[in-house]
């Protein structure tokens, strides 16, 4: 399975209607969540996922807000949790930011409950837990 980079522009139709669909499917239907996941950062975003048979199964963006680079909406479909592919794709999305965006710092904002799947990704906690759409999240961070 190739990882694919590409900014907004580069996106297929298909695409960006299988990535915000299957966001929606995650963080809006199972996580029952309801906020507004078209949030204007797309259009500026570089984003990371791999496909199977053209279906994208994981996925995340990256976005360049207040000077630094973040990472976000990291999701693997369903049927394909448990097989490393987040931390694949994540590892992949480090190296890119580090390496090729030239950038020495990476922020996220981690749902509580994925805090030491990230730690073990060597990010460090930067906040205490705080309800953002009424899930705990914390601000983490990952040093070059």
């Amino acid at each position: 399975m190739k990882i694919y980079n590409k900014n907004y522009n580069e996106l297929t139709k298909d695409e960006l209607y299988n990535i915000l669909r299957l966001r929606n499917q995650i963080f809006i239907v199972e996580q029952k969540c309801y906020y507004e996941d078209i949030d204007n950062l797309d259009k500026d975003s570089i984003h990371i996922f791999k496909k199977e048979n053209d279906n994208i199964i994981s996925y995340l963006r990256i976005f360049k807000e207040d000077g630094n680079y973040h990472m976000g909406r990291v999701l693997v479909k369903e049927e394909n949790r448990k097989n490393g592919l987040s931390r694949k794709l994540l590892k992949y999305a480090i190296e890119y930011i580090f390496n090729e965006l030239k950038e020495e710092k990476i922020i996220i904002e981690a749902q509580d409950y994925l805090k030491e799947f990230y730690k073990s990704m060597g990010f460090v906690e930067k906040s205490e837990v705080y309800l953002l759409d009424n899930i705990p999240h914390l601000i983490m961070e990952l040093n070059k």
